[in-house]
């Protein structure tokens, strides 16, 4: 009896091993509003606006089990990310956005739900490119209120956009 025990405990294990498929959820923003007062600065910072919407996004994730967080390397992508990157205590990792959604990058958040700040036209595109369809145009300007939401489970892809305002 305990043997035929055993063997339905290892069978059931196996087959709800196999059958498992992990989630990635992939969270994609527009950095906050920046300061717009020097049209030669290619680097400026969020504006009080900015920063405000900047801890909103902390709020709204707060619930969200968030594991990492990505930004590109720009003043206002980092200011609006580092609310919630403090408040779940995880560095900021970097990316390029000449170089979204690499095998290396799918392979290293496989599974995790991810941060990722970018610009009104990179977002859309690395949610394009996860998804492999053109499906999102390039954000307004003055758009820093949508959050591309995509998720995979398994060879499945989904995506929806919110806006938090």
């Amino acid at each position: 009896m305990k043997k035929y025990t055993l063997l339905l405990l290892f069978v059931f294990t196996t087959l709800f091993s196999c059958t498992t498929e992990e989630t990635t959820t992939y969270y994609l923003i527009r950095h906050a509003e920046k300061v717009r007062t020097d049209a030669t600065n290619r680097n400026p910072n969020l504006n009080d606006a900015g920063k405000k919407r900047a801890a909103n996004w902390a709020r709204y994730f707060k619930n969200i089990d968030v594991e990492v967080v990505y930004s590109t390397r720009y003043n206002r992508t980092i200011q609006t990310a580092t609310p919630t990157a403090k408040q779940k205590n995880l560095p900021i990792q970097h990316y390029d956005p000449r170089k979204m959604y690499t095998e290396n990058f799918a392979a290293a958040t496989k599974g995790k739900t991810v941060l990722i700040v970018g610009h009104s036209n990179t977002t859309p595109v690395f949610a394009n490119t996860i998804l492999g369809e053109a499906k999102y145009k390039n954000m307004d300007d003055h758009d820093n209120a949508s959050l591309y939401i995509v998720t995979i489970v398994g060879t499945r892809k989904t995506s929806r956009v919110e806006i938090l305002e």
